[in-house]
């Protein structure tokens, strides 16, 4: 174990003392997605893989930058609502001529502008909502990937082979469709899961938006409806509270998304009143035994800077809802029966530097619960943004198909307040802060005392220069019923040519009446060949971490479409290596190869588990990818 750390200390002291030189950093498409998960990555617990997929595939079909809207433009989840704002006004007093004039908007950095290159383009604005069918089927993408996991080599005789099959038909964003077939480890024909979605956009007048098959839908904060990836506390300070909205498809075999049919118009574009109204059918599984019908609607108005939105749900069960551990304390307050109303009304009003935004919700329950989320946004100047934004959920709120900033996994039973700033004065420098305070009248997972109170706070430094290196500093502190835990963050990046270094230090201190401790050590190496289309990633890392509350998260290169952040635990080291090989323009091919080993010391690990841990964990993951 010693001589693991020794090594990878070695590699990073070499690492930082490298003598960098002057060529400018564009960052390739991978180091760019790694960034902006390691600023959403806070607690390794929600799912990024529709996430990856949205960003890759704005990679493929970039984002016309005279053709987009505020939606669109959330969808890459590390702008700000000032920088959305912006760019939208742009756009709209004289369209871009190239995306180079990204650098003539306030409020954006150089490495703002960076991390949007490549997911937008400029193209002329075409008026017509027509769609010759000869050019969708001439001009589209296709493409056609095969996916297969081996979990855990070591307890092979127990089926850990992991397959998936997806293929995606895109037109210029207007015109999508596929399908999806996936079997997860140990399960079989019956278990396997499908999906299946079109969407088509701004193919008539006044039709924004059809979807069906799997879907996502999103309005206002979320209170009533959002279905979607959750943006929650990050790095990216002021997106707290930014809600995607809007209908889109769902890429996803899982069955949590809605399945079914959507349809949203847009009327009054002359009048400056622009009205859209959404109907959407959704069927979802609310557990093994019991599916949910939800029926709902949504109208919103937008005259210039003012927005303001209506919508209801009706869900319909197929039986009464029930909860696994029904007794438990945590879960009294959780909805139950087979029918639930959900309305809500949500507002934005900005103005220049001002920018409020909130909504109201009611929802039924045992008796009516009130929900309420409120938030102001200032952008004093260009390089200055503060964000407060308070929220409440009264214990009888309980909304399974909504969702927004919460401490815990259901928007319920909460009182909180949230405030941040982010700071870019300093040339090169990026600062954000955040404080969270939370209140929970009644018994939450994981906390045996109620009423209790919590904080989150987090601090953030960047130097991200022009030149091959860039470094950052993260401290954060949480303290939640009996639990704390104090982290540190240390990550420096180089790079030059083909070769990319990135090193990174991580220490937590928890549960401070009874301490222990967790600390990770890791090296990133990857090499792009110049002469032939292949990448290598390869990361070694040491970790010493005692007790699961000290658990460390991270975030790990890994196929196409895949993401991987597992839980480091235990004492020991990790290691993977990342492949790459564009074989053809049409045809690639991705594996990784990943390699956990525990130190034989490690007892308190072994002793945690009924039955014997491994002392080793080896996964491969292997994709196929064609397009045209």
């Amino acid at each position: 174990m010693h001589k693991i750390f020794a090594s990878i200390v070695f590699i990073l002291l070499i690492s930082t003392v490298l003598n960098a030189g002057q060529t400018v950093v564009t960052g390739s498409i991978d180091d760019i997605i790694e960034d902006i998960y390691r600023q959403l990555l806070e607690d390794g617990e929600t799912d990024y893989e529709e996430l990856q997929e949205e960003l890759m595939e704005f990679t493929v079909n970039p984002i016309n930058l005279n053709q987009t809207t505020e939606e669109e433009l959330k969808q890459l989840r590390f702008l700000s609502m000032a920088q959305i704002d912006a760019i939208l006004l742009y756009a709209y007093k004289h369209p871009f001529e190239s995306v180079d004039e990204l650098n003539l908007i306030a409020g954006l950095q150089p490495y703002d502008i960076r991390n949007l290159r490549p997911f937008v383009t400029v193209k002329l604005i075409k008026n017509n909502n027509r769609i010759p069918a000869a050019e969708v089927f001439r001009h589209a993408k296709h493409e056609l990937t095969g996916r297969m996991d081996i979990r855990q080599i070591e307890d092979f005789e127990k089926d850990p082979v992991f397959t998936q099959f997806k293929y995606k038909f895109n037109y210029a964003n207007r015109v999508q469709f596929g399908f999806a077939l996936r079997r997860e480890p140990g399960t079989g024909a019956k278990d396997l899961r499908y999906g299946a979605f079109i969407q088509l956009n701004d193919i008539a007048p006044h039709l924004k938006t059809i979807v069906a098959g799997n879907y996502q839908a999103s309005f206002g904060q979320g209170l009533v409806l959002n279905t979607g990836f959750h943006m929650g506390k990050s790095g990216y300070v002021l997106t707290a509270g930014n809600a995607m909205e809007g209908l889109k498809k769902s890429t996803s075999a899982i069955r949590s998304t809605l399945h079914g049919t959507g349809i949203t118009l847009t009327f009054g574009h002359i009048t400056k009143l622009k009205t859209e109204v959404s109907v959407l059918y959704g069927l979802s599984r609310s557990n093994d035994s019991t599916w949910k019908h939800s029926i709902g609607a949504n109208l919103t108005f937008k005259h210039k800077q003012f927005k303001i939105g209506l919508t209801a749900v009706e869900n319909i069960y197929s039986d009464s809802l029930r909860y696994y551990y029904e007794s438990a304390a945590y879960n009294q307050n959780y909805f139950r029966g087979d029918k639930q109303a959900v309305i809500g009304m949500n507002f934005r009003y900005n103005h220049g530097w001002f920018d409020v935004f909130g909504e109201v919700a009611a929802a039924q329950n045992r008796q009516w619960g009130t929900g309420a989320e409120a938030g102001c946004r200032f952008t004093p100047i260009s390089d200055i943004g503060l964000i407060i934004l308070y929220r409440y959920y009264s214990p009888t709120f309980d909304n399974t198909l909504g969702y927004a900033l919460s401490e815990t996994s259901r928007i319920n039973d909460e009182h909180g307040v949230y405030a941040g700033a982010e700071i870019k004065r300093l040339k090169g420098w990026r600062f954000a802060v955040y404080g969270d305070v939370f209140y929970f009248s009644g018994q939450k997972y994981g906390i045996t005392t109620a009423p209790s109170w919590g904080y989150d706070a987090m601090a953030q430094a960047e130097w991200i220069t022009q030149k091959q290196y860039s470094m950052s500093w993260r401290f954060r502190a949480k303290q939640k019923g009996q639990k704390d835990v104090y982290a540190l963050r240390y990550q420096f990046n180089w790079q030059h040519g083909g070769w990319s270094l990135r090193t990174q230090a991580d220490a937590n201190l928890a549960n401070a009446k009874k301490p222990s401790y967790g600390i990770s050590v890791q090296q990133n190496i990857q090499y792009r060949f110049q002469q032939v289309p292949i990448t290598i990633q390869i990361r070694m890392q040491g970790f010493d971490v005692r007790n699961w509350d000290n658990r460390i998260y991270n975030y790990e290169n890994d196929v196409l479409y895949a993401y991987s952040i597992p839980a480091t635990y235990g004492v020991g080291g990790r290691f993977y290596v990342n492949f790459r090989w564009r074989i053809i323009p049409a045809l690639s091919l991705y594996l990784k190869v990943s390699e956990t080993v525990y130190s034989k010391n490690w007892s308190l690990l072994r002793s945690t588990f009924s039955h014997s841990y491994p002392q080793t964990r080896t996964d491969i993951h292997l994709l196929l990818r064609a397009n045209i």
